[in-house]
């Protein structure tokens, strides 16, 4: 059994910054590709980012921005958010699957979630 734990969400200005970290319990050696998504009420999850052994990805709203990266050493992954915006206000939630090859950016690609972290953005 695999459990993701997200943390570091909170409330900034616009312009701030945040990292967001994802702790992975149990299998933690079968992960091999993890991704951030965001949802807002009644809306759809929505991708960020995702990373595997080779590249990260990102859309097109957070590049420059948001960097995802991973310490398999912690068993954690993280998204460093700078520059954040009223429009980055969502939960956040952290995915992985135990599959090789590229990540991706579609939700139903991952097997693992967790319960998410709210950030919040205030201009």
């Amino acid at each position: 059994q695999v459990q993701l734990v997200e943390s570091g969400g909170g409330s900034v200005q616009a312009g701030g910054s945040l990292k967001l970290a994802c702790a992975v319990y149990g299998y933690s050696d079968i992960i091999l590709q993890m991704g951030w998504f965001r949802q807002v009420p009644e809306e759809e999850r929505d991708p960020v980012a995702c990373v595997d052994d080779y590249r990260e990805k990102y859309v097109d709203s957070v590049k420059g921005r948001f960097t995802i990266s991973r310490d398999n050493a912690k068993n954690t992954l993280y998204l460093q958010m700078d520059d954040l915006q009223p429009e980055d206000t969502a939960m956040y939630y952290c995915a992985a699957r135990s599959a090789g090859g590229t990540c991706s950016l579609a939700a139903s690609w991952y097997t693992y979630w967790g319960q998410g972290t709210q950030v919040t953005v205030s201009s």
